[in-house]
């Protein structure tokens, strides 16, 4: 790091690609930093509904976890060249705990879309977590009211199962069984 004339951090780039211990550079400061296939990416900070529906929805699936299983709010999962942080990430029982979960050890990546990272959600994410074998996601509209998509791993990247919105309860069965009423995320 690089200080400039104006005193504020000045942050310089690797000559080659970026790399896992390049994110330990940047400041805690509410951005999430992000490499796909060794480019940065880089999303603004999060408002306080996107952060309302995340803690919902680790709430509704930590009390549905079998036991052995964790959830866990923004645990980064590295695949290959990337080091990815979902908005939520199911462990399966005996995950081997790493500051970066081998994508081995995920079972289901959650994203919560905002007007920032929709594309990023809908596009790259998902095809990037179905190379590296996680075999569920869910992706979840919060505007106007919570939509959640849920996809299962298929021969050529995700599958849609459900879509699922309003104040029923249903059943979703991965990343294991669960009944989740989107509405009531908000």
């Amino acid at each position: 790091m690089a200080i400039g004339t104006n005193s504020l951090p000045r942050w310089t780039a690797p000559d080659g690609r970026w790399t896992e211990p390049d994110l330990h550079l940047f400041p805690q400061d509410g951005h999430r930093y992000e490499i796909v296939d060794g480019s940065l990416h880089v999303t603004p900070p999060l408002d306080g509904p996107h952060e309302a529906v995340v803690r919902a929805v680790l709430t509704t699936l930590r009390g549905a976890a079998p036991s052995g299983w964790w959830i866990c709010a923004r645990l980064g999962i590295e695949a290959g060249a990337s080091n990815l942080i979902p908005d939520v990430t199911v462990l399966k029982p005996q995950s081997s705990g790493a500051i970066w979960a081998d994508p081995a050890d995920v079972a289901c990546v959650i994203e919560v879309e905002t007007d920032t990272s929709r594309r990023y959600d809908r596009l790259l994410k998902p095809t990037l977590y179905a190379d590296a074998g996680i075999a569920a996601y869910w992706r979840i509209e919060p505007d106007p009211a919570p939509v959640l998509h849920t996809y299962a791993l298929g021969p050529e990247g995700y599958l849609p199962r459900q879509t699922i919105r309003g104040d029923d309860l249903v059943q979703v069965d991965a990343p294991f069984p669960v009944r989740v009423a989107p509405s009531a995320w908000l």
